[in-house]
């Protein structure tokens, strides 16, 4: 697939994502030469098909294949046991975008993870919108075949285009699609692997000592923080503790100072992990899903970058 450039590119999800004035992704030029995510579009698709074989199935293009449905229908009631009670063959647009929602209202009830669920809908997929079509097999595969070792850390650059009332507004952003590999012996393990795994008694003791820094550092913001595990998890905080130790002032329209939606949380996270690795703090990769779904491993290396590198200060 040619991946055209972003004057030409649609916005995501097309005129059929939302009412304008909504935030959107382009997906970068720069992703037709990443190898991770070109090697995860062709494992998907060869799971797809080994999945089908049986239905004489064949899928060469994740986004123009799968967007109508059909496939998906087949590879859902296939790999999680479920029927979906609609239309085998759908001709019209309306019917298979209709066709479309009914899937995936089931496939919603199949995940448990809500917060992923936000990367992809209906609208998006009928779009062809590739980026929401992985998510939503990454989704998939993670629930019904965790035993697929699917390319790990795969990343891609992507840009945010929201309106403003002066014109309109666009900044870079990095979208993880998959995590770490669980199991995989090539991931490297970290200290607070062994420390969750062999002294998970030493986990509160951690907290406490990154807690009493972080209050240290915010306190001229009159802020204080209690619980690592909720307290960070929309980035707020995150970002005004980086300015504070850094010695920035983070620009307030650069970042939601009162995220309510999980896209706004992630965009606050992200932007937060930017600077970090900007700034050589943050030496390992970080999914900003897994900071804003709380996982609190993953939270405490952030901080504890931070706290490395500030600890005497």
């Amino acid at each position: 697939m040619e991946i055209p450039q972003l004057s030409d590119v649609p916005l995501i999800g097309g005129e059929a994502a939302g009412p304008s004035g909504e935030r959107r992704k382009i997906l970068q030029p720069s992703a037709k030469s990443d190898p991770k995510f070109q090697d995860l579009k062709t494992f998907l698709i060869e799971w797809i098909n080994d999945e089908l074989r049986h239905e004489h199935i064949v899928v060469k293009s994740l986004e123009d294949d799968l967007y109508d449905g059909l496939v998906l229908h087949h590879l859902f009631e296939k790999i999680s046991g479920n029927k979906v009670d609609v239309e085998e063959m759908t001709l019209s647009a309306v019917k298979q975008r209709a066709k479309l929602g009914v899937l995936l209202d089931a496939v919603s009830q199949h995940l448990g993870a809500a917060e992923e669920q936000e990367k992809w809908d209906a609208n998006l997929i009928f779009a062809k919108d590739l980026l929401a079509t992985l998510h939503l097999l990454v989704s998939l595969a993670q629930r019904f075949r965790p035993d697929l070792a699917l390319p790990a850390e795969v990343c891609v650059d992507v840009v945010i285009v929201e309106p403003t009332k002066t014109g309109m507004k666009t900044e870079k952003a990095t979208e993880f699609i998959t995590g770490s590999r669980d199991g995989d012996a090539s991931a490297k393990t970290d200290a607070f692997d062994q420390l969750f795994a062999l002294n998970p008694d030493k986990v509160k003791d951690v907290k406490q000592a990154i807690v009493n820094f972080v209050n240290k550092h915010l306190a001229d913001l009159c802020l204080t923080v209690t619980d690592l595990d909720s307290q960070f998890a929309d980035g707020v905080i995150l970002l005004l503790l980086i300015g504070q130790l850094e010695g920035y002032f983070i620009n307030l329209s650069s970042f939601f100072l009162t995220p309510t939606t999980h896209e706004e949380k992630i965009h606050n996270v992200s932007f937060a992990l930017e600077l970090l690795v900007d700034g050589g703090v943050l030496q390992i990769p970080i999914n900003p899903a897994d900071v804003v779904s709380r996982d609190i491993k993953t939270t405490l290396r952030v901080l504890y970058s931070l706290f490395l590198k500030y600890k005497c200060s």
